[in-house]
């Protein structure tokens, strides 16, 4: 867990505890009391957030005890046990919401992940998140997305060079585009670039330019998306190695003959923009 990800939970924390700490817990809860406390799934999901409840339940306390029942990434009915944690009672109820709370978003997009990914198993589509997400939260959002079996996109922009339309409107033509492709490739090889296309004119001007890695399919139909696969594939030019991302409309109904068009990448920001968080809660079962 980076930087961070540990600053929030932090932060979290003292948004719920403030310098007064947990009020009731304290006046209603017998602190020499001590339980064994479930985390349990109210309803079927993909579980994220293991190692933020680890973190979580660390920094309340080293008294309490975080164990895993399940991994990130494994699949839960309704009823499942998820994690238990053993400890002063007080404690495992002040370190219960915040728990929960990253738990449950972070579940909730592992689960859309996996239902999105499962659409397109059978093709080779790769499916994408992508930096639509909450603020202070992309590296845990990014990694439930991969324990719901999706990959990242880029991080940042700091990490990748991605030029999409209100770039190019400083460009005044794909010549100056390729210039500028060739000298960043010249300084760093390693470096993944991708371009935005709203047309197949711009596809087949993309594809003649090296040192292109990506071309961004935006908001094409499934036409123009097979189109582009065919052009690339029969183009015998340098742009017969770039990738194609489709990106823009995709949804639970859409995605399935997206990746049937043969694009290689599939980029959807609903995978963290727009989850629902899935509804897990802590039942005390001992002391």
């Amino acid at each position: 867990m980076n930087r961070l990800s540990r600053i929030l939970i932090e932060l979290a924390l003292e948004e719920d505890l403030r310098d007064a700490g947990d009020l009731t817990s304290r006046h209603f809860v017998d602190p020499s009391h001590r339980s064994l406390a479930r985390i349990v799934s109210r309803e079927p999901a993909v579980i994220s957030g293991q190692e933020v409840g680890r973190w979580v339940a660390a920094s309340v306390s080293p008294e309490l005890i975080y164990t895993a029942i399940v991994s990130d990434g494994d699949r839960v009915e309704k009823g499942d046990a998820v994690a238990e944690i053993s400890g002063p009672t007080h404690l495992i109820l002040t370190a219960e919401r915040t728990i929960l709370n990253f738990m449950q978003r972070l579940s909730g997009i592992a689960t859309v992940a996996a239902e999105y990914r499962a659409k397109i198993a059978h093709t080779s589509a790769v499916l994408l998140d992508t930096r639509k997400t909450t603020p202070g939260m992309r590296e845990l959002e990014k990694e439930a997305v991969t324990h719901g079996g999706a990959t990242n996109h880029r991080m940042g922009l700091f990490d990748a060079v991605m030029v999409k339309d209100n770039h190019l409107a400083a460009n005044s033509s794909p010549v100056d585009l390729g210039a500028a492709v060739k000298e960043l490739k010249s300084k760093d090889p390693d470096l993944k670039i991708e371009v935005e296309a709203d047309l197949l004119e711009q596809v087949e001007a993309f594809l003649t330019l090296p040192g292109i890695d990506v071309i961004l399919l935006d908001n094409m139909t499934n036409e123009e998306l097979r189109e582009s696969v065919r052009m690339r594939d029969e183009s015998g030019l340098p742009g017969e190695h770039m990738k194609l991302e489709a990106s823009g409309g995709v949804n639970r109904s859409t995605i399935r003959e997206i990746a049937e068009t043969g694009v290689d990448y599939i980029s959807v920001g609903a995978l963290t923009h727009s989850v629902r968080s899935i509804d897990l809660g802590l039942d005390l079962v001992e002391e």
